[in-house]
């Protein structure tokens, strides 16, 4: 009798014990719980970390993360056509987070397949706002720009989703393998013909520099030349002058210092020959220190 009333004990301290575990359940700091009975959600979702209670058997708990989540898209899916009709493969992602888990849980249901849900929305955006622009847009002149408008227009697509998206990124937006080849040859042979350009520019300009140089040596050398030729008659006009002054002065003493500095020069060297009459007028001077000599 003891012992069945025992066993009894046990069973309904263990039955008591699952009840108490199927009522309870844990909600941590990094989640959200949703009551589902019979897969109906039951009041608001619960966001206060801590120990909570169900009733057991008829309704379970869904765990819906309250973090920031990451949205990846692959090269595949990332791959768009730009207004500018260049085909490209934009590897970008998204960061988002759950703002209202009981619209969540209904858009979506199991909260694991909610990258399945969002990826084709957050690609459609992204296609449409890349699709509007060109490649330097997208590439250099507005990135940051296009950014924020593929998540605002990601953002409103998913609003009936609960979901706050809260940063877009393009990691990197790239032509396809098949067309990279052809427009860097494309570029090169640009690049090729600008470099030819401009060194056929700089080969003009530096004999248009060389002509000028060539221009202004030859007026300074005409203009030095000149200036030498006004010069040196200048000072034929000055000795002149002066040759003249001495000789009226004493005419004698003149014609004397001309004939020594005609002596000087026609008698060089050590060897000299002159075939000349001996009453020449170059010898005046040699027969009588008076000059006489031509007298005679």
């Amino acid at each position: 009798m003891n012992r069945s009333f025992g066993v009894g004990a046990a069973v309904v301290v263990l039955l008591a014990a699952f009840i108490v575990y199927s009522s309870a359940y844990v909600v941590d700091m990094k989640s959200q719980a949703l009551v589902l009975q019979f897969g109906d959600p039951r009041g608001e979702p619960v966001t206060e970390p801590g120990l909570h209670w169900k009733l057991p058997f008829v309704q379970n708990v869904v765990y819906i993360d309250k973090r920031i989540l990451n949205l990846e898209t692959s090269s595949d899916e990332g791959e768009v056509i730009a207004k500018d009709r260049k085909r490209l493969v934009v590897d970008a992602f998204a960061r988002y987070r759950i703002v209202d888990a009981l619209r969540f849980y209904r858009a979506v249901g199991d909260p694991a397949l909610s990258d399945a849900r969002l990826t084709p929305i957050f690609i459609s955006s992204l296609r449409n706002v890349v699709g509007d622009n060109t490649l330097e847009a997208l590439v250099r002149d507005n990135r940051s720009g296009l950014m924020r408008t593929i998540r605002d227009v990601f953002n409103s697509a998913t609003h009936d989703f609960g979901v706050e998206v809260v940063d877009v990124r393009i990691r990197r937006a790239d032509l396809p393998a098949a067309n990279s080849q052809a427009i860097y040859r494309r570029m090169q042979t640009e690049r090729e013909r600008e470099a030819a350009e401009l060194r056929a520019q700089g080969q003009q300009l530096a004999q248009e520099i060389r002509a000028k140089a060539d221009r202004d040596v030859t007026v300074l050398l005409a203009d030095a030349e000149r200036d030498g030729q006004i010069a040196r008659g200048e000072g034929d006009a000055t000795r002149s002058e002066i040759y003249a002054q001495a000789f009226g002065q004493d005419p004698e003493f003149f014609a004397f210092y001309r004939s020594m500095q005609a002596y000087k020069a026609g008698l060089k060297g050590d060897n000299t020959t002159m075939v000349i009459s001996p009453n020449s007028e170059f010898f005046r001077y040699f027969g009588d220190e008076a000059g006489g000599g031509a007298k005679r």
